[in-house]
């Protein structure tokens, strides 16, 4: 019996989410990569995150939505906030690499970046024209 679960998301770009996964501290490989779970039993998933304990996070592409899907053992989940934190904390990683890519993109460069107390980031972008 499989205990893997499926959580939407609204991550839809693989470059901001594999930033995102390493902004965390983790190492996320992408291409099909088994995801483990209880007693060994895997599922693939196209960008995975190996964990010593075996219960390893994976992001599945759904076609249908247009986003990956976190793919994971629930039961093995051992991180140090629940799953609902962890996809907050990703998700704001994910629009912060975003903005970035898109702000250096359209020229504008990064002149203030700072954390606030009630843990949203604040960002001040530049740009010169001519």
């Amino acid at each position: 019996m499989s205990h893997f679960s499926t959580v939407r998301t609204e991550l839809r770009q693989r470059e901001p989410l594999m930033a995102a996964l390493r902004d965390l501290g983790y190492e996320p490989e992408a291409g099909s990569r088994p995801v483990r779970g209880y007693r060994g039993q895997t599922i693939d998933a196209d960008l995975a995150v190996t964990l010593q304990d075996g219960g390893d996070l994976g992001f599945r592409w759904n076609a249908a939505t247009g986003a990956y899907e976190l793919v994971t053992d629930l039961d093995l989940w051992r991180q140090p906030v629940p799953v609902e934190r962890f996809l907050s904390r990703l998700t704001q990683r994910y629009a912060l690499n975003t903005v970035l890519t898109a702000s250096t993109d359209e020229g504008f460069t990064v002149s203030e970046q700072r954390s606030c107390q009630d843990g949203s980031i604040e960002l001040v972008v530049t740009r010169w024209d001519a």
